[in-house]
């Protein structure tokens, strides 16, 4: 079998983490699009809240690792809110006065907060995840094809070129998608595990689901889909 461009059994780090979001900035900061509230990709958000999610996300997963004992049967219990139904669930949003420019430091600084945490917990850490209990490299992985793919949805509402490195995407792969293929290229394979593409001889996925738990933890487990089928987050 032919390896994939760009494929790689490294772990995941917190350094990771760290370039995925100064990408994803650097991308989204070029937008000429005056108007954020424009369809998200495939998703039934828009880039505004698109974005808001990734960095509640981003967020979400450093909080979790955070506790002196990390729960592992729920979320550390923030309150969530809706800005409107059928928007994203949140503990954090951006000021919208602060403008698009507003909205990218938020997803900055939650972005740094992750890294911090990933960088600074014991490998030994487990913390819950509604796919399985994860550790420090598998939350560090979750952010990173969080923000991976929400900057390919948005991209594709502002119109904004999108490609992010083979190798990343490859360590990403390797950690939460055992079923993914290994002799595709990488980053249309992390949209294809996420539901976002087809590759050839393989059809758009409609139901799929990712594996924070560490290789040596995991059990078997069933394949989760979307809330509602519908394709509203990762």
């Amino acid at each position: 079998m032919a390896e994939a461009q760009g494929s790689s059994n490294g772990p995941v780090t917190a350094a990771d983490v760290e370039q995925a979001v100064r990408l994803a900035l650097a991308a989204l900061r070029g937008a000429k699009a005056p108007d954020w509230s424009v369809k998200a990709g495939s998703l039934e958000w828009d880039c505004w809240e698109t974005v808001e999610h990734l960095a509640d996300d981003l967020f979400s997963y450093a909080v979790q690792l955070g506790p002196a004992n990390p729960p592992l049967d729920t979320h550390v219990p923030f309150a969530w809110d809706r800005k409107r139904p059928g928007g994203p669930a949140n503990a954090v949003f951006a000021d919208r006065e602060a403008g698009p420019a507003g909205l990218l430091q938020v997803l900055d600084a939650s972005g740094a907060l992750l890294a911090a945490i990933v960088r600074t917990m014991p490998p030994t850490v487990r913390a819950h995840h509604v796919f399985g209990p994860a550790d420090p490299e598998g939350f560090a992985a979750m952010g990173i094809v969080e923000t991976l793919v929400h900057t390919h949805d948005v991209a594709e509402g502002l119109g904004v070129d999108w490609t992010p490195p083979a190798d990343l995407c490859g360590r990403v792969l390797d950690r939460l998608f055992p079923d993914a293929p290994t002799d595709t290229d990488r980053w249309p394979t992390l949209l294809w595990a996420t539901g976002r593409t087809e590759l050839p001889g393989r059809p758009r996925l409609t139901k799929w689901r990712w594996y924070g738990t560490p290789r040596a933890d995991r059990r078997p487990q069933k394949t989760v889909s979307p809330a509602g089928g519908a394709l509203t987050e990762v």
